[in-house]
């Protein structure tokens, strides 16, 4: 039995054979839409969501199944003082797969300690979140055609934000990989990201201040919200949350075919007036969630075979 915690859970090999079975779902969705009959997905989110419940949720049903769960942690037996580990192995008997949203980072993983059904991490407080990873590498595969060879510019929050360090840690897995960190002082990337992840893989790596000096060299612009949720003080929030704003005049200073991802929910970060941008790919990118988190559930449940290497 295997689990999804963290983005290097999977082999690179693993991983592009999950996103080229992403890719044939899309092509041919209705081939798909039994495979998961009699199973049942349990969404354990102790945290607020939108895009990764519904859309796991939606993966599920599209794949036949069913779901069960709670959006939050105050609807459920936490709120008595269950612990995670009591949670999964109740959940076991109930479900068939389980995808877990914690605000305490490494809660996924104790769960996937306890389980007798695989787990999936859908969010573990600041530090990862495999499946909107493999969301942003499925987009930037067809916008670009392949992911080795990208200029990749990761622009806002980036001390804080979990969906950039784990696309970071994979996507040094790839070839000739250039990354760009645009942020405030304040919000840099966190440096045990750069001496742990980036540096010993070799690829180059760049820090800047203001995205317009930049912003003709990327392939990927990767924005980010400032995350009121992650800060202890709110006039650092309120001094910081406007820092980048991408604007239809900022982003003509791009090349014709970057591709502009967030992974959501936007702020004010990207103006409404970038959505009508052809290179505007998020909401394409939250689409794509969906058949990144059908893959998986296939994958994981044993029902596509020949994705994941055999053990040993």
């Amino acid at each position: 039995m295997r689990h999804l915690i963290d983005p290097l859970d999977f082999s690179r090999a693993e991983t592009d054979r999950l996103l080229a079975l992403a890719e044939k779902i899309i092509a041919a969705p209705a081939e798909y839409a039994h495979k998961c009959d009699g199973k049942i997905l349990a969404t354990l989110f102790y945290e607020p969501s939108t895009r990764t419940r519904l859309s796991f949720e939606s993966a599920m049903m599209r794949l036949g199944g069913k779901v069960l769960g709670f959006a939050s942690g105050d609807n459920s037996s936490a709120a008595k003082g269950e612990s995670v580990a009591d949670t999964i192995r109740m959940i076991s008997g109930y479900a068939d797969i389980a995808a877990m949203r914690h605000f305490k980072e490494g809660a996924p993983f104790v769960a996937s300690q306890h389980a007798q059904i695989p787990v999936i991490n859908a969010g573990d407080g600041g530090h990862q979140h495999p499946t909107q990873t493999l969301t942003d590498m499925l987009t930037i595969r067809r916008s670009r055609g392949e992911i080795s060879g990208v200029t990749i510019g990761l622009c806002g929050d980036l001390k804080f934000g979990r969906t950039v360090h784990s696309l970071v840690k994979s996507l040094v897995r790839y070839e000739k990989i250039r990354f760009v960190l645009i942020s405030p002082e304040e919000l840099r990337m966190p440096g045990y990201i750069l001496k742990e992840v980036i540096e010993p893989s070799g690829h180059p790596y760049q820090e800047v201040r203001e995205m317009e000096e930049v912003m003709d060299s990327l392939d990927i612009l990767y924005m980010t919200r400032v995350q009121r949720e992650r800060f202890f003080n709110e006039e650092d929030y309120v001094r910081l949350k406007d820092s980048y704003i991408l604007t239809p005049e900022k982003l003509a200073l791009g090349k014709r075919d970057l591709a502009v991802l967030h992974p959501l929910p936007r702020v004010n970060e990207i103006s409404t007036e970038v959505d009508a941008d052809p290179r505007a790919m998020y909401f394409q990118q939250a689409r794509n969630g969906v058949f990144v988190r059908m893959a998986l559930i296939l994958t994981l449940l044993g029902l596509e075979k020949g994705i994941l290497e055999e053990e040993g």
